[in-house]
C-alpha cells in the first residue's frame, strides 16, 4: 500500500492533466498582458483566449463566440439561470427537478423568495427526471428549465434532448448544468437542443476556479455582473488567461480519446460493481444500471453506514451522500428522492474512477470496502433464529 489511498472521488475533482500543465506555465510565467491591452504582451493573451475558446467549443460543436468564460459552473449556473430569469419578458415561472446540485438549487430558491414561481419535478427509482410530470408543469408562464445533464451522485443520465422539446414547445429557455458529463460522454448542444449548457473546468482535468457557458446565440440573458466589457459584456472582468488556456488544452485532451477512455472506465466500473457485490450480500445499485456516467457507481451497502464504511477502508479515497451534523448522519436528498429508505440510504457511496485509474487499483478497492464492510456486519448483534 503507498502513503496515499486509491483515488475513486474524480467526480469532485480531478487531476490537472499534464500537457494541461504545460499548456499553462507560459502564462504564469513570461506571457503575463491582459488581454485588454492593445500592445503586444496583450495580444498574445487574447490570442491564447480565442484559441481556448475554440478548443471549448469544438469539444461541444458549438461556436466559438457562444463560449463565454466563468470562474467554474457555479458562476455559469448562476449566469444562466438567474440571467434568463432577468431576461424574461413576463415570464416568471421556472422548471427544475429535486436531485440538482446546490450550484442549481440555491438559485432558483433566491427567485423564489423573488417573485419567481419554482417548481421541481421528481424522479423515478432509477433516479431518472419524471417527463409526464415535465408536461404537466411547463405552460405560457415558464421562462426557464433548468435541469442536470448528469447527477453528480448517481451519474444518472437525465432525458435533456426530451425536455428541451418540451421547453421550447413552451416559448421557453433551457439550461443544463453539463459539470459532470463534459469530458466524458459526447455532448453536442446542436443535438441536445439547449439554449446554456455549463461547464466546470475542474471536473475534467482542467484547474479549478475556471469554466464556461455555452450561450445559444440570440438567448436573452442578462448580465447580474456589472463592469468592463469582457466575454462580451456578459461576464465583466479580467480574464483568468492562464486558467482559460488550461480549460481550452483539457477540451482538446479529453476530446482526441474520450470513447476509448469513457468504454475503459465503464469496464473497470462493472469490474468493481462484480467484486464488491460477490463479497457483499444485498449489495445495493443506485441510480440507472446502463443510463449513467461511464465511470460512476454509487453502491448502497446494507445495514451499514456509509461513513463507516469508508472510515474503516482507509486505503479508498471516496465520498458519501450523506451530510453529518453534531455526529448524527443525514441521508443524501438524491438518494431519498428515488425512493430508498432514510436507512438504507445512509449506507450510500460513490465510487468515481478517472482516465488513470487502474484494475489493480479497482481490485485493491474492492477488497478493502469488502473487508471493512464485513468487519461492520461482524459487530452487528447477531439475531436468534426465527426473528425477523
Amino acid at each position: 500500500m503507498t502513503d496515499d489511498p486509491i483515488y475513486l472521488d474524480h467526480n469532485a475533482t480531478t487531476p490537472v492533466l499534464p500537457e494541461v500543465v504545460d499548456a499553462m506555465l507560459p502564462y504564469l510565467r513570461e506571457h503575463f498582458g491582459n488581454p485588454s491591452s492593445a500592445h503586444v504582451y496583450g495580444a498574445r493573451a487574447r490570442r491564447a483566449v480565442s484559441r481556448a475558446r475554440e478548443q471549448v467549443a469544438a469539444l461541444l460543436s458549438c461556436n466559438p463566440e457562444e463560449v463565454f468564460f466563468t470562474s467554474g459552473g457555479t458562476e455559469s449556473n448562476n449566469l444562466a439561470i438567474r440571467g434568463v430569469a432577468e431576461a424574461a419578458d413576463g415570464r416568471s415561472h421556472v422548471v427544475t427537478t429535486v436531485i440538482e446540485h446546490p450550484a442549481t438549487a440555491r438559485p432558483c430558491a433566491w427567485l423564489e423568495k423573488h417573485e419567481h414561481r419554482v417548481t421541481r419535478i421528481g424522479v423515478d427509482r432509477d433516479g431518472c427526471a419524471r417527463l409526464d410530470s415535465a408536461r404537466e408543469v411547463i405552460d405560457a408562464d415558464t421562462a426557464l428549465v433548468t435541469v442536470m445533464h448528469s447527477n453528480n451522485e448517481t451519474g444518472v443520465l437525465q432525458p435533456v434532448a426530451d425536455l428541451a422539446r418540451l421547453a421550447h414547445a413552451a416559448g421557453a429557455v433551457i439550461h443544463t448544468d453539463a459539470a459532470q458529463s463534459v469530458g466524458k460522454v459526447p455532448l453536442r448542444v446542436r443535438d441536445l437542443d439547449v439554449d446554456l449548457l455549463s461547464v466546470a473546468g475542474h471536473k475534467l482535468y482542467a484547474p479549478k476556479g475556471v469554466g464556461a457557458l455555452y450561450v445559444k446565440r440570440g438567448t436573452p440573458l442578462a448580465s447580474f455582473a456589472l463592469g468592463a466589457s469582457q466575454e462580451q459584456g456578459l461576464r465583466p472582468g479580467t480574464e483568468n488567461v492562464a486558467a482559460i488556456v488550461g480549460l481550452g488544452a483539457a477540451c482538446q485532451a479529453v476530446g482526441r480519446d474520450m470513447e476509448a477512455a469513457a468504454a475503459r472506465m465503464k469496464t473497470l466500473r462493472d469490474l468493481l460493481w462484480t467484486r464488491l457485490a460477490s463479497g457483499i450480500p444485498g449489495l445495493g445499485l443506485n441510480g440507472h444500471r446502463d443510463l449513467r456516467l461511464p465511470n460512476t457507481l454509487n453502491a448502497r451497502f446494507p445495514r451499514a453506514s456509509a461513513t463507516a464504511v469508508l472510515e474503516g477502508a482507509p486505503e479508498v479515497a471516496a465520498s458519501t451522500g450523506s451530510a453529518c451534523h453534531d455526529g448524527s448522519e443525514t441521508a443524501s436528498d438524491v438518494i431519498l428522492a428515488m425512493g430508498v429508505s432514510p436507512q438504507d440510504a445512509l449506507g450510500s457511496v460513490r465510487l468515481t474512477l478517472g482516465r488513470k485509474t487502474t484494475e489493480q487499483q479497482i481490485a485493491s478497492a474492492a477488497e478493502a470496502l469488502v473487508r471493512s464492510w464485513k468487519a461492520l456486519e461482524e459487530r452487528q448483534p447477531h439475531r436468534s433464529p426465527g426473528t425477523g
